[in-house]
């Protein structure tokens, strides 16, 4: 997790299940070509998934995904 944004997409997603990246890229307010290059390395790592759907591409944490998420979310937690 070497970027804020992969941290944030990765949350977004888990509150927001199937995004596309337009849905992220407004969530956000980021750059698309930014945004599409964080989705493209968190798919490459097995954290999400794409299902293509028309011309569009939906993103959901795969198993790995959710327990990252959980992880992260674990930092929130504690005080």
């Amino acid at each position: 997790m070497a970027n804020h944004y992969r941290i944030e997409i990765l949350l977004y997603i888990a509150a927001n299940n199937r995004q596309t990246l337009v849905d992220i890229i407004k969530a956000l307010d980021a750059n698309k070509k930014t945004i599409g290059e964080h989705t493209r390395r968190l798919y490459i790592a097995g954290l999400i998934n794409k299902k293509y759907r028309g011309k569009f591409v939906e993103h959901t944490l795969s198993p790995y995904g959710k327990t990252f998420v959980r992880f992260l979310e674990s930092f929130r937690n504690t005080k």
